[in-house]
């Protein structure tokens, strides 16, 4: 029978290990090296009798063991962090870090941060962008937000909260030279698309019956975001989502010439850190009501967009 606590640090050691699935990135965290949170879980399973973790090639996998013990710790290690805001955090504003993708952080997310902050003045979010997984993240973050349920790293519940569905769009003055009024119309036009959603013209086009045309213009960009910029600027037609459409659909720098023939896409999900804090529930609490209020609101300012 143990008469001491098992070691803090290894405890830490061991729940940032299990949320990266990765001693590597667990030192990237807490700022020591792979090898001193490799000893400190092993300092860890010898004083508890139980292996935490199955170690594969260049890949640790949690053991049964190793579940539970996350399960049982991380929302305590949560409550120690709490219990200490509450002297250290009086005079200095409490950071909930927000992992999203850039076109996500600079067309949906940013532009609706003043009403966090409105509402919670005493928080101050913190927008890392990056393209990788979750389960690859590179810092360490209290809420992250990607579409789908992949990439998500078995210590965290990704919980939906907002669906979404692509929509074609174009400058105004684009198409008033060169309108669209039916799928077959697109032949005359160069379709814009990025690196990560290379497949969806594709799709859409397979969904409407709209046969490939053999001549058909492309231009491929990097990030979804320079796809949209692309379509402002009357380079071609953007197939977009309808959740990052909202600003320029409403101001009327985009038109939707085909409202009604949209293609369903992943829909977005976040996910809480086990370790976050409290700022983190104010933040999900926040997201979950503005995707609530906008869902609706945008699919039908999609169709207002093409008349």
């Amino acid at each position: 029978m143990h008469h001491r606590p098992p070691p803090l640090n290894a405890v830490r050691a061991f729940v940032a290990a299990a949320r990266h699935l990765s001693f590597t990135r667990a030192g990237q965290e807490l700022g020591v090296t792979h090898g001193a949170i490799s000893r400190q879980v092993r300092q860890l399973e010898d004083y508890l009798g139980v292996e935490l973790f199955e170690r594969r090639t260049r890949q640790i996998v949690l053991t049964a063991a190793g579940a539970q013990f996350l399960a049982d710790t991380a929302p305590a290690l949560a409550s120690i962090s709490a219990a200490a805001e509450v002297f250290v955090g009086r005079s200095a504003p409490r950071v909930v870090r927000i992992n999203v993708r850039p076109s996500f952080a600079v067309r949906w997310l940013i532009p609706r941060l003043p009403d966090f902050v409105a509402r919670h003045p005493q928080v101050k979010p913190e927008v890392v962008t990056s393209t990788l997984a979750p389960e690859k993240a590179l810092e360490s973050f209290d809420v992250a937000i990607r579409r789908g349920r992949r990439g998500w790293p078995p210590s965290i519940e990704a919980r939906g909260f907002m669906q979404d569905e692509g929509l074609v769009v174009a400058a105004p003055e684009l198409l008033r030279v060169r309108p669209v009024d039916r799928p077959a119309d697109l032949a005359g036009h160069v379709l814009l698309y990025s690196r990560s959603r290379r497949a969806d013209w594709e799709a859409w086009s397979a969904q409407v019956g709209r046969p490939r045309a053999r001549q058909q213009q492309t231009l491929q960009f990097d990030h979804l975001h320079f796809v949209m910029q692309a379509a402002l600027d009357g380079l071609g037609l953007a197939l977009a989502p309808v959740s990052l459409l909202g600003h320029d659909l409403a101001r009327g720098r985009l038109a939707a010439p085909l409202p009604d023939l949209r293609l369903v896409l992943d829909r977005y999900y976040y996910g809480v850190a086990p370790d976050a804090g409290p700022p983190a529930q104010l933040f999900v609490a926040w997201l979950q009501d503005v995707a609530r209020a906008e869902t609706r609101q945008l699919l039908k300012l999609a169709g207002a967009a093409a008349s």
